[in-house]
């Protein structure tokens, strides 16, 4: 397996289990259902309301969306390193920025034009999510993608 793909699956895992492990703490502290309604409302966001009472099939095709998702921030990220110079700037800042700009796209875009059911809005969730992507997500992609590039002679191509 050649180097940047290596560094896309790493950068992927860790972020994807670190966020994944994130929401399941939350929802664990926050919801009084079960674990699987977590996945099950992450499955919803293809498969509607439909996916609540698709059992254990629903919730792993929503770890599935998870990892998917995780992995398209990842590669998106890679492939745009080297072209976005203030990526380079501060591995540590351009981590919590894209965290950000997840965030952004994820809850104003993606999530509208889903099937996932609407949730009233909450400061302290929003707050938390922007955290978690930032942490879990644009933290760990940045410093392990900024990593393998600073590794690379760009004049030697």
């Amino acid at each position: 397996m050649n180097k940047p793909v290596k560094t896309i699956l790493a950068a992927w895992l860790i972020a994807g289990t670190l966020d994944i492990s994130s929401a399941i703490i939350n929802f664990l502290i926050t919801s009084k259902s079960s674990l699987l309604g977590l996945f099950q409302y992450i499955a919803s966001g293809v498969f509607g309301s439909s996916a609540f009472n698709g059992g254990l099939s629903m919730a792993l095709a929503g770890l599935v969306f998870h990892y998917f998702i995780a992995l398209s921030w990842t590669v998106i990220y890679f492939f745009l390193y080297p072209h976005l110079k203030f990526l380079k700037f501060n591995k540590i800042i351009s981590g919590f920025g894209y965290g950000i700009f997840i965030w952004i796209i994820m809850n104003k875009v993606v999530l509208k034009l889903s099937k996932v059911p609407r949730i009233n809005f909450s400061l302290l969730h929003d707050v938390l999510g922007v955290l978690y992507l930032m942490f879990c997500i644009g933290l760990p992609v940045s410093i392990i993608i900024s990593n393998y590039y600073s590794k690379i002679d760009y004049n030697s191509k």
